[in-house]
């Protein structure tokens, strides 16, 4: 059975998180996601279900546009363009060390806000890090960083 048949008959469909691309939000095989039918079109901050090719997906709108959304993951870099078509789901709860949060809470809200608020910043110490490694590389320098980050 699909995600879209469990959607269509019951109007919402709980399954636990693959993939590291949500986090920190939402550990993979940890928590749980309840994910409901979408009544109109999503908002910013929303976590839409949507299909890429054969995969489901669950990432966060981070721009609505006419007819399709930006989707990013809390976790990634990089912004997808969905048509409003692929989107079968919306995230409205999820359970997390047997905690139930619901997205309508103001501690969930702030988080998401907050988190998408700061992507410039974590993007760039993202970059920072890896051509910190790369050079480190070129200069012959990354065993040595291993051997001494490993003592600790």
């Amino acid at each position: 059975m699909t995600f879209e048949d469990v959607l269509a008959r019951d109007g919402y469909l709980v399954y636990r998180t693959r993939g590291r691309s949500m986090e920190p939000m939402l550990r993979q095989d940890r928590d749980l996601i309840t994910a409901r039918v979408p009544t109109g079109r999503l908002k910013k901050y929303d976590v839409a279900l949507y299909k890429r090719g054969s995969a489901y997906v669950l990432h966060r709108v981070v721009g609505v546009r006419p007819d399709h959304y930006l989707i990013r993951g809390d976790n990634t870099y990089a912004i997808e363009r969905v048509p409003d078509e692929a989107v079968i789901g919306v995230l409205s709860a999820f359970l997390r060390k047997g905690k139930n949060h619901d997205v309508n809470e103001r501690g969930y809200r702030a988080y998401a806000r907050f988190w998408n608020g700061i992507y410039p910043l974590r993007h760039l110490l993202v970059y920072g890090r890896n051509a910190a490694v790369r050079l480190a590389g070129k200069l012959g320098l990354l065993p040595l960083i291993k051997k001494i980050l490993r003592c600790r």
